[in-house]
C-alpha cells in the first residue's frame, strides 16, 4: 500500500511539474477597450500581473476605443499562437468574424466583464453579478430618497443615465435599477421631468463623461434645474465615468456639496470617490477587479489542463447561440461611510491616491 501511496504522489509531482512546464511560455491574449478609462487600466494591468505569476506569457492589447483595431489586435494574437483569449469588447457585437477564427484554430474565448453577443467561440464569460449592480444602486435610492414613505403627492425628482447601447450589460444595470425603481415611476412617487426613462434615452455613447456632460447639461437648460430654479433630487447613472459628467454639469450649474442631487456610480474611479469625499457623488458601486483576474486565471489554468473552467451561474447570459457558462463575483457598494475599509484597508487604493 506504502508503494502504491509513493507512485501516486510521485505521478501527481511529475504531472504537476509537466503542467508548469506547459504553462511556461504558454500565450494568453488580454483585449481591453481602452486606456482612457481608470476601470479598464486597472483590470488590464490585475491580468497580467497574476497570469504571468501563474506562468502565462501574456499579450495584453488596448484599443482605444476603436472596433477595427480591437478587431486587428486579436487577429495578432491568433497569429501570435494565443492559445486562451481573454476579452473585454467594446461592442459585444463587432468581433463574430474574427473569434470565429479563433474558434476554427481551436483558441478558447473568455468574454470579460461584456458578453460578446452572437458568437460560437465564446467558451465562458466572467464578470459581476450585473444586474444586482442595478439593484444595489436603485435600493440605495430608494432608501437615501425615503421612498417608501413618499407619496405622489410628495414626489422626488430624478434624471437617469447609463452606459453605451452596444454594451450589453447595460441591459442588467439599468434592468437591474429600473427593476426597483419602476413601481415608485408607476405611482408618481419618482417624476422623471425629462420623461427620458428608457434605456436607450438614458443610454451614453462609449460610456464618455463629456457626452453625459452634454446631455446633463441640455436637461438643465430644457427644465430648469438648479440650486433656486426647478427640483433635483437625483440622477441615477449607472457608472461613474457618466456620474463625473453629470457632476461637472452640476457644478457648472451652481450646485454645491450642501445642495448636491443624490448622483450614483460604479467602479469606484479615484475621481469618483474623490467625488464622494466633497460630497458631489454619493455611492459608487465596487468591483474589486483583483478578484476577478484571479478567477480568470483559475479559467486559463482550466482550459489549459484540458478541463472545464469553474463557473457558478448556467442560466442567466445568453449571447444569441445559447447560455455562455459563467463566473458572477459579487458587488458591493462604496461610499464616504465604508470607503477607507473597502478601498484603503484592503490595499486597493493608498490614501496619497485620493487626496
Amino acid at each position: 500500500m506504502k508503494k502504491i501511496i509513493a507512485i501516486l504522489l510521485a505521478t501527481a509531482t511529475l504531472m504537476g511539474g509537466v503542467f508548469a512546464a506547459a504553462k511556461k511560455g504558454t500565450k494568453v491574449g488580454v483585449s481591453m477597450p481602452t486606456k482612457d478609462l481608470q476601470r479598464w487600466n486597472q483590470d488590464g494591468s490585475n491580468m497580467k500581473a497574476q497570469l504571468e505569476k501563474a506562468g502565462y506569457v501574456v499579450d495584453l492589447q488596448f484599443a482605444a476605443n476603436d472596433i477595427p483595431t480591437q478587431v486587428s489586435q486579436i487577429e495578432n494574437m491568433i497569429t501570435g499562437k494565443c492559445k486562451v483569449l481573454v476579452i473585454a469588447s467594446i461592442d459585444g457585437t463587432a468581433l463574430s468574424n474574427v473569434l470565429e477564427t479563433a474558434r476554427k484554430k481551436k483558441i478558447q474565448v473568455i468574454a470579460y466583464d461584456r458578453l460578446i453577443m452572437n458568437s460560437k467561440a465564446v467558451s465562458y464569460y466572467a464578470t459581476f453579478d450585473n444586474y444586482k449592480v442595478g439593484t444595489i444602486q436603485g435600493d440605495y435610492l430608494v432608501d437615501k430618497l425615503g421612498l417608501k414613505s413618499r407619496s405622489s403627492s410628495d414626489p422626488v425628482y430624478m434624471e437617469f443615465f447609463t452606459g453605451d447601447p452596444g454594451d450589453n450589460n447595460i441591459n442588467f444595470f439599468f434592468g437591474g435599477a429600473m427593476d426597483v425603481l419602476k413601481p415608485y415611476l408607476d405611482k408618481g412617487v419618482i417624476v422623471c421631468p425629462s420623461g427620458q426613462t428608457a434605456k436607450a434615452q438614458a443610454a451614453t455613447l462609449n460610456w464618455s463623461t463629456e457626452e453625459a456632460q452634454k446631455r446633463m447639461e441640455n436637461l438643465i437648460t430644457s427644465n430648469g434645474y438648479g440650486p433656486k430654479g426647478k427640483k433635483l433630487d437625483a440622477v441615477y447613472c449607472s457608472n461613474d465615468s457618466t456620474a463625473n459628467g453629470v457632476t461637472n454639469a452640476l457644478l457648472s450649474a451652481g450646485y454645491t456639496a450642501d445642495n448636491f442631487p443624490i448622483i450614483t456610480g460604479q467602479d469606484c474611479d479615484i475621481v469618483a470617490v474623490k467625488n464622494m469625499l466633497k460630497g458631489t457623488q454619493a455611492m459608487s458601486i465596487f468591483k474589486d477587479t483583483r478578484t476577478l483576474a484571479s478567477k480568470v486565471v483559475e479559467m486559463v489554468d482550466a482550459i489549459c489542463q484540458g478541463k472545464k473552467a469553474p463557473v457558478n451561474d448556467t442560466k442567466t447570459y445568453d449571447n444569441g447561440t445559447g447560455i455562455i457558462p459563467s463566473f458572477l463575483c459579487e458587488p458591493v457598494y462604496g461610499s464616504k461611510e465604508n470607503y477607507k475599509a473597502l478601498l484603503i484597508d484592503s490595499g486597493y487604493y493608498t490614501e496619497a491616491q485620493l487626496k
